[in-house]
């Protein structure tokens, strides 16, 4: 069986270059995930967030989750949860307008060092877009200009952490669905495992590596490239010993984006599969629709496209 797909990327500036975006190009057509080492941001700034995170979830959300547990009668539950997630969770916003100031009970150590977080997984997505440019045949730029819209990017971060769950075999840390965005970079626990990819049908487990970055593509850029790229369903399986963290961070168009195959990928197929809309739609139906099939998602947006303009996108 063939093994999950890692990205060494100081490989890049090696004479081994053309093979690492073979292996690129690979676990974006097959596997709609990959994890990359090497990728540029420092093993101390990983850890302190890492340990920031996990202290954080300690102080200010664990006996929160454990009162919810208890109000929902969670814990003596005999068939399976279909309507929640075992998941403690808090959202922060980095671009446009960052609300990492205004989250409550978060430590100033703490939102430093998430700012700083930031910062460098933004360059490491834009990054990663560029080389999928690369591999596309699109011109460098292409994709972060079609994210653009008239503010610049969506950019945020979900932190997670899934406890340990006395019915794991009834309840979901994150039920299955795919990601409604752009470029997803996730830096998850390298010791409690937990998340899963599907694919050829067999659900597959996402190895966690410490200090890696485990990115997957959204369904913005399985529309961009009309289907050459897809974005994978993925879940999280509740575990019964372990507190398992998360930080999965959305590099996704701006809302007023809109979104449509790159014209250079149909001139090769002459064939357009995905609709053109505005991204603030999609989301708006995304919402109600997280956690079911996105063929529906992207018939339903098919059917509004005749209202949607869009100029060229300029890469230069």
């Amino acid at each position: 069986m063939e093994s999950f797909p890692v990205v060494n990327m100081e490989l890049l500036k090696t004479e081994q270059r053309a093979a690492t975006m073979e292996t690129i190009k690979n676990a974006c057509e097959n596997w709609g995930f990959f994890e990359v080492v090497n990728h540029g941001i420092c093993h101390e700034l990983l850890d302190t967030v890492e340990k920031l995170t996990k202290g954080h979830y300690k102080k200010c959300m664990e006996q929160r989750f454990k009162e919810m547990v208890a109000s929902k009668g969670l814990e003596a539950v005999q068939t399976e949860i279909k309507d929640l997630d075992w998941e403690s969770t808090f959202f922060l916003k980095h671009l446009p307008v960052s609300n990492i100031s205004e989250v409550p009970d978060l430590e100033h150590e703490y939102r430093k060092i998430m700012k700083e977080f930031a910062e460098k997984l933004e360059k490491l997505a834009e990054q990663l877009l560029d080389l999928l440019c690369e591999n596309l045949g699109l011109e460098q730029g292409y994709l972060k200009k079609a994210f653009y819209g008239s503010k610049g990017p969506t950019f945020g971060t979900k932190v997670s952490n899934y406890p340990p769950c006395p019915k794991p075999d009834l309840i979901k840390g994150l039920r299955a669905h795919t990601d409604a965005g752009g470029i997803i970079l996730l830096f998850q626990d390298d010791k409690v495992s937990g998340l899963q990819l599907l694919k050829d049908d067999k659900w597959i487990d996402v190895p966690p590596m410490r200090h890696s970055i485990v990115i997957n593509l959204g369904d913005q850029l399985e529309v961009i490239t009309n289907g050459k790229y897809k974005s994978v369903e993925h879940r999280v399986i509740a575990q019964p010993d372990g507190n398992r963290m998360s930080l999965a961070s959305f590099y996704n168009p701006g809302s007023d984006a809109v979104i449509y195959p790159a014209p250079e990928l149909l001139e090769k197929e002459n064939k357009v599969i995905y609709p053109k809309f505005v991204f603030e739609d999609y989301m708006k139906l995304y919402a109600g629709l997280k956690f079911q099939a996105k063929e529906p998602r992207f018939e339903a947006m098919k059917a509004v496209e005749n209202t949607v303009n869009a100029a060229p996108i300029a890469t230069v």
